[in-house]
């Protein structure tokens, strides 16, 4: 999504603000893909951003700061994303209109599709062209979120000295980096997995044709390990992702990991369905997995075998250059739970 005063021309800095960390990239753009030039992330405290909420804007805006330092980013204009209660994404049937009076009907009548008061939200739209011969119908995908939640957002920027070009929806981020790196003709569930939310978007033929968050993420997972063995997250957090050997822990485990990610699977489960029942005849090529909870050990595997699809982890970096200060291995090992801030920084801004 895109603000009244945003304008696209140079690629910005990825900022993922997250509720469990901060992930910053930097790419640049070549003639046949995108080379890494910086990345890095830094842990929030817990409770500092809430289900896409800034709860304590002057310790995330320290954070940033020194992330920034300690990557030696001096560039200013960053783009950011959001998800969450704030974020209505609607999909919408319209008759086929030009851009200026399709922009004029949205601003008139889309009080009537968002549960929010129209002074109080940002709009963004896009016409998904679904509309065929003989059909004077087409697809509308329709955002709206609350200006409250994003002025607070770039005003901590703005106090920051950066400049704030770029305003997405973490799905749509997503979105953007998979289909740069794969192929459009695809019909895929993203799924992005992060501390406190989990957000799935089905692209079919290049466009979304579902894309919603959940209140589910890889942190109560750790919440339940570190609870159940009496350790700390530190240590919960190692074990969830196979960097601690269970041992004997291992069918405690094993009973924890099936009721939670049993949770996730339902939630994937039903918007596949919804996928199916609108269109049937083209079936789901893949599940890419991303954020830090693709991590989960054994979670990949599991979502497979339930939904019979093949599952890929998705390492956004796989195809892009780098250079020999950066460790392939560890964008490869990171670069999941970067997704989004990778999709944020393909964006482009004005010189």
């Amino acid at each position: 999504m895109k603000l009244p005063f945003l304008s696209p021309e140079k690629l910005v800095i990825g900022l993922d603000i997250g509720s469990h960390a901060i992930k910053v990239c930097e790419l640049k753009k070549t003639e046949a893909t995108y080379s890494v030039v910086n990345l890095g992330s830094i842990i929030l405290p817990e409770g500092a951003v809430y289900d896409g909420t800034l709860h304590d804007p002057e310790v995330v805006g320290t954070a940033i700061s020194n992330l920034l330092a300690n990557l030696k980013i001096n560039h200013k204009k960053v783009a950011i994303s959001i998800s969450g209660y704030s974020v209505i994404i609607k999909k919408i049937h319209l008759a086929v209109m030009a851009e200026q009076q399709l922009e004029e009907y949205i601003n008139a009548e889309a009080e009537q599709y968002i549960p929010f008061d129209i002074d109080d939200v940002y709009l963004d739209f896009q016409d998904l062209k679904t509309n065929t011969t003989g059909t004077d119908k087409t697809e509308v995908m329709l955002v709206a979120a609350k200006k409250e939640i994003i002025d607070e957002y770039l005003n901590m920027l703005k106090e920051l000295g950066l400049q704030p070009v770029v305003v997405d929806v973490d799905g749509f981020a997503l979105q953007n980096i998979y289909e740069s790196t794969h192929p459009q003709n695809e019909n895929v569930v993203l799924v992005d997995i992060g501390a406190s939310k989990m957000n799935i978007n089905i692209i079919s033929n290049g466009i979304s044709v579902a894309a919603k968050d959940i209140v589910l993420g890889s942190g109560q997972l750790t919440e339940q390990i570190a609870d159940a063995f009496d350790i700390s997250a530190e240590e919960a957090e190692a074990l969830k992702i196979g960097l601690a050997p269970a041992q004997e822990k291992k069918e405690q485990m094993a009973r924890i990991f099936t009721a939670t990610c049993s949770q996730w699977l339902v939630e994937i489960k039903k918007a596949i369905d919804l996928y199916h029942s609108n269109i049937a005849n083209q079936r789901i090529a893949k599940l890419v997995l991303s954020g830090g909870g693709s991590k989960v050990a054994g979670l990949a595997q599991f979502l497979e075998k339930e939904t019979a699809i093949q599952v890929e982890i998705f390492n956004p970096f796989a195809d892009m250059i780098t250079s020999k200060q950066i460790d392939r291995e560890y964008l490869k090992n990171i670069g999941p739970e970067m997704a989004i801030a990778a999709g944020l920084a393909i964006r482009t801004s004005v010189i």
